[in-house]
């Protein structure tokens, strides 16, 4: 968890804290603030169509995704009460294809004077036995001297806690009232001790469970520390299952230096193990093996799972078995913005993971998000300018929210022209005149384009797409084409570049409606295989995606 996960008031709850204001009072404070209505919701064109988020409120990472008797249950961290982190819940939405969604009541809330009365955490929900079971952490608050957490805003005391369900939907939980692990190993100084990740290990005698959950050594690196069970409430620590190298950090929040890894999830694809975690402000790939002797996991490659705004992805298994991916996406503007506007944050698309012939992981945004697609327009391109290199599509992107699509061929002789595409907002953005003018004339300010996307390629760097100021690796063979899809939907674009690399910005604008959004490209006409575009259905009529 980063610290805008946990900027929530801390001042406040710190006067709560020492007795000062209870815990009641200041969850009324926050709900009699003043927040936009439902109308008013509805009508933010900034809010996405086709994403999962909560009508209001602050949401971030997916919690214990899972197919269960015929439907896909979500659960995600959830501030009831503002648009801010804090008073973490686990609330609770159910969907027949992973696209369309209907939100159900909270699922988990914190229990008064448990081990998370101070709120639900990230976690997993597996079937044992038939049965579905979550663990998860909870977190309390106490002295510094009991805490795990300690990021100079909470004080907590992190705990893994379970809870089992006999709802068919999924919607009440059992909780066990005592911790099935209630503190780290007593031999490690921890930075963390949170997310936990249990899967079951065919190459253990009878089944047992393995569990990874995240943690680290201050001034040292991040690690998964190892835990293995035969049910799921009886833990036995064996050893980290892996760490990283001495970061020599120094920031407040361990997370930041790298000296604490959280959100992690492991699981077989293919011959191999993945390991994920999150850190630094990345959510990181490893690839490799699970020595099934020593129980330690053998790195063999590794990357960064997207390149932009998508933190603590966790992962679920569909009907058929694939493996998908699902990460927060957190809000890249100011804190005072989001508050006001009455929500925080979105889930992403689903993305389907599978291992490449390189050995390298390859990520697709799910055929089923196929079925929000209205009619395909095959878009021209024709010069932006008389005697422009640049060129620009024959239709634009409306309301903003669509699906693009570009694909790009090598030449004969196997090499890429160079290439560029930009999505660009075409509202005007006035300045002042250039050229000094005398008082009293009628000079008229100057507008231009504002760009929202970068997309540079070129045979010069072969191995790398640069997407703004990053870049994304890429692996193409001989005689592969370039191929990019953009999901654009109210304030957030999500690429998949070749089925290798991700890149998920937000983007923002005043008033009342979207700006159309034009697309610009310049290369070799003769190299774009195809460049389509498809407006995209909602799933809801109000973006309140009920």
């Amino acid at each position: 968890m980063r610290i805008p996960r946990r900027r929530f008031l801390s001042s406040t709850l710190a006067l709560a804290a020492a007795g000062t204001l209870s815990r009641s009072t200041i969850l009324s404070a926050l709900e009699d603030q003043t927040t936009p209505t439902e109308a008013e919701l509805a009508k933010d064109p900034r809010r996405p169509q086709y994403h999962l988020l909560p009508a209001r409120n602050w949401m971030n990472d997916p919690n214990g995704p899972i197919y269960w008797r015929g439907k896909y249950h979500m659960f995600f961290q959830y501030n009831p009460h503002a648009a801010v982190w804090g008073d973490m819940h686990w609330n609770h939405a159910v969907s027949a294809d992973m696209i369309h969604w209907r939100h159900l009541p909270i699922a988990l809330a914190p229990t008064p004077g448990g081990p998370d009365a101070d709120g639900c955490f990230t976690g997993t929900a597996v079937v044992n036995n038939g049965v579905p079971t979550l663990i998860y952490t909870g977190v309390k608050t106490v002295p510094k001297s009991e805490s795990t957490l300690d990021d100079g805003h909470n004080i907590y005391r992190e705990t893994q806690l379970y809870a089992t369900s006999s709802d068919p939907m999924l919607g009440s939980w059992t909780k066990r009232p005592t911790p099935v692990i209630p503190a780290p190993p007593p031999s490690l100084k921890v930075t963390g001790f949170r997310d936990p990740a249990p899967w079951r290990e065919p190459s253990l005698a009878g089944g047992q469970w393995l569990m990874a959950v995240g943690s680290g050594i201050q001034h040292q690196s991040g690690m998964l520390l190892l835990y293995k069970s035969p049910d799921l409430q009886n833990w036995e620590y064996l050893h980290p299952l892996l760490g990283g190298s001495k970061t020599g950090g120094s920031a407040s929040n361990p997370v930041d230096s790298g000296d604490m890894w959280e959100c992690p999830d492991v699981f077989p694809l293919g011959n191999k193990h993945v390991v994920i975690y999150s850190t630094q402000g990345k959510a990181l790939w490893k690839v490799g093996q699970i020595d099934p002797n020593e129980l330690v996991f053998h790195e063999e490659q590794s990357g960064v799972l997207d390149h932009g705004s998508f933190y603590a992805p966790k992962t679920q298994l569909d009907k058929s078995g694939n493996r998908i991916l699902w990460g927060w996406i957190p809000e890249s503007r100011p804190e005072a913005e989001y508050h006001a506007a009455g929500w925080s944050g979105l889930m992403s698309l689903p993305r389907q993971l599978t291992l490449g012939p390189d050995g390298r992981l390859r990520i697709a945004i799910v055929p089923q998000a196929d079925k929000l697609r209205k009619h395909e327009q095959k878009l021209s391109l024709n010069p932006a300018k008389d005697g422009s290199k640049e060129l620009e599509a024959s239709a634009r992107i409306h309301d903003a929210c669509a699906e693009l699509q570009c694909t790009v061929i090598p030449g004969a002789d196997g090499n890429f022209a160079p290439f560029s595409l930009d999505l660009v907002n075409t509202a005007s953005r006035t300045t002042a005149p250039t050229t000094p003018t005398d008082a009293g004339s009628d000079a008229t300010p100057t507008t231009s384009p504002t760009s929202i996307l970068s997309i540079r390629y070129s045979h010069a760097n072969p191995k790398e797409l640069v997407v703004d100021q990053a870049r994304l690796p890429l692996n193409l063979t001989a005689g592969q084409p370039l191929d990019l899809r953009f999901f654009i939907d109210g304030s957030v674009i999500e690429l998949i570049a070749c089925n290798q690399a991700a890149f998920t910005k937000r983007f923002y604008y005043p008033g009342q409606s979207a700006p159309e959004i034009a697309i610009s490209i310049t290369g070799d006409i003769k190299a774009i295989q195809r460049l389509s575009l498809w407006p995209l259905n909602p799933i809801s009529q109000d973006r309140l995606t009920s």
